[in-house]
């Protein structure tokens, strides 16, 4: 692989960015295969811990420094911040995946993009919201009140807590927008993509362990061959080497090319739920999902151009 830029997507671009996509999707799938037997906490320590290791490796492999250089407070500062609220994001996604379905999960979770849209104006007020954007974010939030109202529908889910799960899936959004948003508002933002990785893997196991500990989880002694396979898938192809070949992309080829295929990973994420847990495919959930898709659609469209 060359380490030039591309100015257009090839065909291993696209594939890279499909096999992404699908991953992210089935990740939360993965996720509550094995929350039903691994602690959900511990669950979401154990993966960026061992991702994190898996990281250092790499990084020790390919001779990359990850020491903060110049900025060192503010990189520093900015560092423990993504990494404190990439561990809230993820714990908020493990937990609330004892209440709801994957499938609704990975809906609520890729409203981050929204979240941005509303916080960038703040960081760079080049990037104000403009009229399709506004459309989009409202699309976008009717897509959020249309899931939500599965859970109030006078049919009664699976779980009564659903609503709190969907809650959670929707305050993890906020926090991976507010995570994006640090690292982009501080030198974070130009330091190497396996520093900024690392910041966040580093602090989030440290955390959610602490917080295991906090909360009494105990260790799985009798969980199932299947439950550590889907927190190995986790950790190893999910959090470490599908990360990484994100990362990559990103440096080879235009950014505004490969965000819109971001925008795949619910539906893969709804199929995953749907085909593979036999979760519930509601025609609202169905219309929730065109609804976010098409607003955040707009919403990155219009800001590209712009």
């Amino acid at each position: 692989m060359s380490d030039g830029r591309r100015p257009h997507l090839d065909t291993l671009a696209v594939a890279c960015l499909l096999l992404c996509s699908a991953l992210w999707g089935v990740n939360q799938s993965a996720s509550k295969v094995a929350v039903a037997e691994i602690p959900p906490l511990l669950q979401a320590a154990l993966r960026s811990a061992g991702a994190a290791v898996l990281l250092g490796l790499f990084t020790w492999i390919r001779r990359i420094d990850l020491r903060p250089g110049g900025k060192t407070v503010a990189t520093v500062r900015g560092g423990l911040l993504a990494g404190a609220l990439f561990a809230l994001e993820f714990g908020c996604i493990f937990v609330g995946l004892q209440y709801t379905t994957a499938s609704r999960m990975a809906v609520f979770i890729y409203l981050a993009p929204f979240f941005v849209a509303l916080g960038m104006p703040f960081i760079a007020p080049g990037e104000r919201l403009r009229g399709w954007q506004l459309a989009g974010l409202l699309l976008a939030f009717a897509g959020v009140a249309t899931a939500f109202g599965d859970s109030f529908s006078g049919r009664a889910p699976a779980n009564p807590l659903q609503w709190w799960g969907d809650t959670l899936g929707v305050l993890a959004a906020a926090l991976w927008a507010g995570t994006t948003l640090t690292i982009r508002a501080t030198p974070l933002s130009s330091a190497p993509a396996e520093q900024t990785l690392m910041y966040q893997l580093v602090v989030s196991a440290l955390l959610l362990g602490g917080a295991t500990l906090a909360t009494g989880e105990g260790w799985p002694h009798h969980a199932s061959v299947l439950a550590w396979g889907s927190l190995v898938f986790q950790t190893v192809i999910v959090t470490f080497a599908s990360y990484l070949l994100w990362f990559w992309l990103v440096r080879h080829y235009p950014a505004t090319q490969i965000s819109s295929f971001t925008l795949l990973t619910p539906i893969f994420g709804l199929a995953a739920g749907v085909g593979l847990l036999g979760e519930p495919l509601t025609p609202r959930l169905v219309l929730a999902l065109a609804a976010v898709v098409g607003g955040i659609a707009l919403v990155s469209r219009r800001r590209h151009r712009a």
